[in-house]
């Protein structure tokens, strides 16, 4: 029997470790190592919306929140929403995520996650947290870009992670990234790699949340639309 959409992004799940190097001061979280519950939910997640073999568009994060994908292994998703909207509860971890509140109001306004998790698949390409040190005991979420040295140690692990999010069965023609300076560094990695034929770059879900929230409605509309011409097309 041919594996399902859902059996190989859980297979990638599963083997997702970091061992590279990093700058001083910057730590990747892996959540499926540092919490057994995390593979519990990401798996349930999966085979409730990916379990057949269609071929889906690729939108692209930057990396996960420690509050989002950090802790429930499935991009843009805390628990709150993972359980009130997915109906699946996360009993070790109660989180809430700012970009999940955008992501989620989105895929509602779409028609549900049934209709467009049938049609997408989203992931980044560092798909594990990554974390700077401020002082003792506290970290902060940090994104691939923010260092220079940062982006060149983890870009041989984003490239491959990214091949192998391609390789699942997502349709290449056209790309969605999320946040225009993400959008930058995807861009010259697709120049180098040739991974993507055309992409479109819409405002990061944290960016509107946190700075747009009053024109909320126009960004739901912008994703709605971007969305909708290519599965028409």
């Amino acid at each position: 029997m041919a594996s399902t959409f859902a059996d190989k992004i859980i297979t990638f799940n599963r083997g997702l470790q970091y061992t590279g190097a990093l700058p001083d001061g910057f730590g990747v979280m892996n959540p499926y190592l540092d919490n057994p519950e995390t593979m519990t939910v990401m798996q349930a997640f999966y085979q409730k919306y990916y379990n057949d073999s269609n071929k889906r568009k690729f939108i692209i994060g930057i990396n996960p929140s420690r509050h989002g994908a950090g802790v429930t292994g499935v991009p843009f998703t805390d628990t709150k929403r993972l359980e009130s909207v997915c109906g699946i509860k996360m009993l070790s971890a109660r989180t809430h995520e700012v970009s999940s509140v955008f992501v989620y109001d989105m895929i509602s306004a779409w028609g549900g996650p049934d209709e467009f998790y049938k049609r997408f698949y989203i992931n980044s390409p560092f798909p594990l947290a990554i974390v700077r040190h401020i002082k003792e005991n506290d970290w902060l979420n940090a994104n691939y870009y923010d260092d220079r040295r940062l982006f060149e140690m983890v870009k041989p692990f984003m490239v491959a992670s990214m091949k192998k999010h391609i390789s699942l069965g997502l349709d290449t023609s056209e790309v969605y990234i999320l946040g225009k300076k993400n959008a930058e560094f995807i861009h010259k990695l697709n120049k180098e790699e040739k991974l993507f034929e055309k992409a479109v770059v819409l405002e990061h879900p944290r960016y509107i949340q946190q700075y747009k929230s009053k024109d909320k409605q126009l960004y739901i509309d912008k994703y709605l639309l971007a969305f909708s011409e290519q599965s028409l097309s």
